[in-house]
């Protein structure tokens, strides 16, 4: 049996749903919460009016709740408005029992607007009950997030709500937070709120400064250090670190340096070495690249980086505790960046 292919975009989703179209079912599942909970939080907010809510919405948690509740609230009609709204919010944790749903599916409470967010997890697309659920409903799959996708979603995002970001602006949260799309949009919608009425842009500055991020001690500037090979300023970075455990988290250093070398790699052993390459592959703005990245393309060859994200996973082991009782990550990093540089 063919496998039922991901139809709806979140895009179109949206769309539909401001134009008033609604599905009797939207089974939003995958690896990225951030759409699904886009999708459930809009029916539950706008497609009810505040009166029609108090009968006819009901929203479970999978954690509290079972399937056949879910089902038994969806088969009731609505009081005195157009449909009623039952919101399964965390139905992952009904995995065990979710195929249930298959004879609701079949058929499904036209004036029910049924809503389950199954996240981190999909269902087999191979059954049948999968496949009419497609038709009948809407099947969405949130894809999961990479790094290259984030600067488009973060400019993208602020031209949704009427604000240029500057480039630098965009690496920074891009850099500082990576993939966290829930995250990079609180962040963004604070700055919003902090931002002088009268700047026109979201700059670097306000990032570093509202993200609790310094500008001079931070997970990059000490990736681009040990690019630059430059022994003084790594120390120093590790040292603040050290001495400043608040502002220092291990696993979002190690993923900063890794992915930096990462990069570095990718573009050596690449034949393209364009600008279009670097933005759309690599995911890094050129000027970047050429202020940030490219003296390591110089000062490291491809084995030696081969060997420094060795290094960076033996790094990543010894700060969860494997093999090691005793050794701080303060440490762990001070021997990481003597091992990058030497």
């Amino acid at each position: 049996m063919a496998k039922v292919e991901n139809k709806y975009t979140f895009e179109q989703i949206i769309k539909d749903l401001k134009a008033k179209q609604y599905a009797p079912i939207y089974f939003l599942m995958g690896k990225e919460p951030y759409y699904i909970d886009k999708i459930a939080d809009y029916i539950e907010k706008k497609a009810l009016s505040d009166d029609e809510k108090d009968m006819n919405q009901t929203v479970f948690y999978g954690k509290e709740t079972k399937i056949e509740n879910v089902i038994m609230a969806a088969r009731q009609l609505p009081m005195m408005a157009d449909y009623q709204i039952v919101i399964a919010k965390e139905a992952q944790n009904l995995e065990k029992t979710i195929d249930k749903l298959e004879h609701y599916v079949k058929n499904p409470t036209p004036t029910t607007i049924l809503v389950i967010c199954y996240k981190g997890k999909t269902l087999d697309k191979r059954k049948k009950y999968v496949k009419e659920l497609d038709n009948k409903g809407v099947l969405f799959e949130s894809p999961e997030v990479y790094d290259n996708q984030i600067p488009k979603f973060i400019k993208d995002y602020c031209a949704e709500k009427s604000i240029r970001i500057d480039e630098k602006a965009v690496f920074a949260l891009t850099e500082f937070i990576g993939v966290d799309l829930a995250r990079i949009v609180g962040e963004i919608d604070k700055l919003l709120i902090i931002k002088p009425k009268d700047a026109p842009t979201i700059n670097e500055d306000l990032v570093l400064k509202n993200i609790g991020i310094s500008k001079e001690y931070n997970p990059f500037e000490l990736a681009k250090a040990l690019g630059e090979r430059n022994i003084l300023l790594s120390n120093r970075i590790v040292d603040y670190f050290g001495k400043n455990p608040n502002e220092f988290k291990m696993s979002t250093t190690l993923t900063t340096i890794y992915n930096y070398f990462e990069a570095i790699l990718q573009y050596q052993y690449s034949e393209n070495k364009s600008e279009h390459y670097l933005q759309t592959t690599i995911g890094i703005h050129p000027f970047h690249f050429k202020n940030n990245y490219l003296p390591a393309v110089r000062n490291f060859t491809p084995n030696k980086i081969c060997g420094i994200i060795g290094y960076i996973r033996s790094a990543d082991t010894k700060s969860k505790g494997f093999g090691n009782v005793s050794t701080s990550d303060a440490d762990i990093l001070k021997e990481l960046v003597f091992r990058v540089l030497h």
